[in-house]
């Protein structure tokens, strides 16, 4: 199978050597999405739940620009810089997942990327 590279101005630009999505057959892998404007490429939002609104926004977009979409979703990964946030997060994944969400692994980590307080990448099935 061939490796597709899937690019949209919808979502932010990579901010290093990786490409925002690609797509292998009837899968998407999204890079890890932090809380970027795609339109100024500055973080956005001032706390988790905030963050976690736009880095679902971005992964909506790329899964979107593959042929896919959040419904489509298989696996979700959420990095948390404080694991207190949970709840709030929760909140917030829970309007863009409102049903038959996909599986999800949540996990805290020290820092990420521009100072952001979360980060989201999703694995997904084309339609």
């Amino acid at each position: 199978m061939k490796r597709e590279i899937i690019h949209t101005d919808l979502a932010p630009d990579a901010i290093g050597p990786y490409s925002q999505a690609t797509r292998c057959g009837q899968f998407v892998y999204t890079a890890m999405q932090i809380a970027l404007d795609p339109a100024t490429g500055e973080l956005v939002g001032d706390d988790h739940a905030d963050q976690a609104h736009r880095c679902l926004r971005n992964v909506q977009a790329l899964l979107e620009a593959a042929d896919s979409s959040l419904a489509g979703a298989l696996k979700v990964t959420v990095y948390l810089t404080d694991m207190t946030a949970f709840g709030a997060v929760n909140e917030v994944y829970a309007d863009f997942f409102p049903a038959d969400p996909p599986a999800r692994a949540v996990v805290e980590v020290s820092a990420l990327p521009k100072g952001a307080l979360i980060a989201i990448e999703a694995v997904a099935a084309a339609h």
